[in-house]
């Protein structure tokens, strides 16, 4: 099958023979075992089985099997993926599974022989790839996911424009990442719970799929009084309990151990619904990362795990970040199923968060997703990307990986779409964004009081002087403040 899940469980390439190659390990009836699956067949708190691989796998028990070794018969000699040189009765029944032993020392290699392969439904050209696994979309969604990929491109070339213009102070793009966001958003229902990261600040699409409209990001944007946030957030740190959208934070990754902990509550209460958290290649740096997979890991939390890895971090390239395959196999190491997939093919993240939700559902377990994509903007309003990356790099993502238009041609060729609806979707994004925009502007600021409301029930001594010394300041300095009540 095309999606190819990596069983959480540590094999090196060195442990496996030549002559017979992964797949075909793999394929080897004696070694179905292996994954051992417990014949009292779990359920979930929901009452659904965990154990058993989601439909859209087949027949497929000897990739997702149980997730460790759970006693000596389940990690008996025989079933090993290697050749342990003869010590075929000799083990450790240590903690967390059996672990055998071998009269040659060996070491672990730092990488596999080859890449994992990236998962992909449709060409650069909106063409289906032969033999791809996929569920179809249908027209409804199909055209709701285009319009709504459009209507961001839209939202960011008019806000990049707005903040150029000083009506804003700063603004990102997800230019060249749009598939992401909302593809997978299409993939989720409206219980879903997301927890967006300060990395990349490009999940504006999943808030534009749940309804957040265009109104409500510009009120974020310009902080006036009707901003959810009071005014008191950086713009595109967008929240909305209506939809399950917890607020944007600026430190990095700090969200993706709440996401581990919201999901495990979720689990708790047996909820049918799974927790997203998104971050970047960036964050994958950060220790929250790591505690944060060893965490959901161990919890068996129900939490998808999507990163966007655009090569570039703020202005580090991944080739300085770390050593390991991408993100991907970071899920293997610490016992999480996870998956690559083209993040420009809508089709392929679409189906790839749509087979995790089931499997975090289903068998109360994290998923990792990486999908692979560009970032075609500036990192920030504050960012010239051409100091640190070639101009003709940035051209042929633009050009020739677009997401918006590939999945457009796939769009066009079921026959969903033409050009006068192409002009009619973009003419009515810019003028209703316009519009907000304008209507945005005219709202009054919050009141300076918000600045030290809602954290503290009774408001303690320093920061009752703090805003008695702000008031001053502004006092002395009027022309400073001028819409300050």
């Amino acid at each position: 099958m095309a999606i190819w899940f990596r069983k959480s469980i540590n094999v090196s390439a060195n442990y496996l023979k030549a002559k017979t190659g992964l797949w075909g390990l793999l394929n080897q009836r004696h070694l179905s075992p292996c994954f051992h699956s417990n014949s009292s067949s779990p359920t979930s708190l929901n009452g659904k089985n965990y154990r058993n691989p989601p439909s859209f796998f087949g027949n497929s028990t000897t990739l997702f099997g149980s997730r460790r070794f759970e006693s000596v018969k389940a990690g008996r000699q025989e079933e090993l993926r290697y050749d342990n040189g003869g010590h075929q009765d000799q083990a450790l029944d240590f903690p967390g599974g059996t672990v055998p032993f071998t009269p040659e020392m060996r070491f672990i290699s730092e990488a596999s022989r080859e890449r994992i392969p990236c998962y992909q439904v449709l060409d650069d050209n909106g063409n289906l790839i032969m033999h791809s696994s996929f569920v179809q979309v249908n027209k409804e969604d199909a055209v709701k996911m285009y319009s709504t990929m459009v209507t961001l491109q839209t939202m960011d070339t008019i806000f990049y424009e707005a903040q150029r213009q000083g009506r804003i102070s700063f603004y990102l793009t997800s230019i060249g990442e749009e598939a992401i966001s909302i593809s997978s958003a299409a993939a989720l229902t409206p219980e879903d719970v997301i927890l967006a990261q300060e990395t990349q600040y490009r999940e504006p699409g999943v808030l534009l799929w749940r309804g957040f409209t265009l109104q409500e990001f510009a009120n974020q944007c310009l902080g006036n009084k009707s901003d959810y946030g009071k005014g008191r957030q950086m713009p595109i740190h967008y929240g909305s309990n209506k939809h399950n959208y917890f607020t944007v934070s600026s430190p990095i990754a700090t969200q993706l151990p709440q996401a581990v902990g919201a999901a495990y509550s979720l689990k708790m209460d047996g909820k049918d619904a799974c927790v997203v958290t998104y971050f970047g290649d960036g964050g994958s740096s950060e220790g929250d990362f790591h505690a944060a997979l060893n965490f959901a890991a161990v919890m068996e939390a129900p939490v998808i795990f999507i990163c966007r890895n655009n090569g570039w971090a703020i202005s580090t390239p991944v080739s300085e970040q770390f050593r390991s395959d991408g993100i991907v196999v970071k899920g293997q190491a610490y016992g999480i199923r996870s998956i690559r997939v083209d993040g420009n093919d809508a089709l392929a993240v679409y189906n790839a968060t749509r087979a995790a939700r089931e499997m975090a559902i289903t068998e109360q377990r994290p998923v990792l997703i990486e999908a692979l994509t560009y970032r075609v903007g500036h990192h920030s309003t504050s960012d010239d990307s051409t100091k640190y990356r070639p101009v003709d790099e940035i051209e042929h993502w633009k050009m020739s990986r677009n997401p918006i238009a590939r999945f457009r041609r796939w769009v066009d060729g079921n026959g969903w779409w033409n050009d006068k609806d192409e002009s009619e979707l973009r003419g009515n994004a810019r003028k209703q964004l316009l519009h907000a925009i304008q209507a945005a502007e005219k709202v009054e600021k919050p009141p300076l009081s918000d600045l030290f409301t809602d954290v503290y029930e009774n408001t303690p001594s320093n920061l009752i002087q703090q805003e008695e010394l702000l008031r001053q300041t502004i006092q002395r300095h009027p022309q400073d403040y001028p819409s300050v009540e």
